[in-house]
């Protein structure tokens, strides 16, 4: 379907082309400062050093990444806490439990990865909106 089609022609919601992001910021491409702010070290140094974080795609991507950090870790923590207050689960379903949970935060890191190095910003429900301010 072409971008200048406003209406989706089988169920008539309306259709917003993707805006991507281009050019450089610093010595990097804006697209790979947004993908390499879901390092830990990076998304800090870009908060901390100009041009990166006067960028606004550059800025979003770092924020959100240490948001989704913290996030994962207060996952972690509760289910561990959940784990060792009842005591009763057997130790091999809170592994399985712990295993699905970090694949499942893997694998949503490795799409706002991807997204962010095709020039999109994708928000998270609660840390995107919080990241975008």
């Amino acid at each position: 379907m072409p971008d200048s089609v406003g209406f989706c022609p089988s169920c008539g919601l309306e259709i917003h082309p993707v805006e991507r992001v281009q050019g450089n910021v610093g010595v990097l491409p804006v697209r790979l400062g947004g993908a390499l702010a879901y390092f830990l070290i990076p998304s800090a140094v870009f908060l901390a050093i100009e041009p990166y974080k006067s960028n606004r795609f550059v800025r979003f991507h770092a924020l959100q990444s240490i948001g989704f950090l913290l996030a994962g870790l207060l996952i972690g923590a509760t289910l561990w806490l959940v784990g060792s207050v009842l005591g009763l689960i057997p130790v091999l379903a809170l592994l399985f439990v712990f295993m699905l949970v970090g694949l499942a935060l893997f694998v949503i890191w490795l799409v706002l990865m991807v997204k962010a190095l095709q020039g999109e910003m994708l928000k998270l429900p609660l840390i995107g909106e919080l990241a975008e301010r």
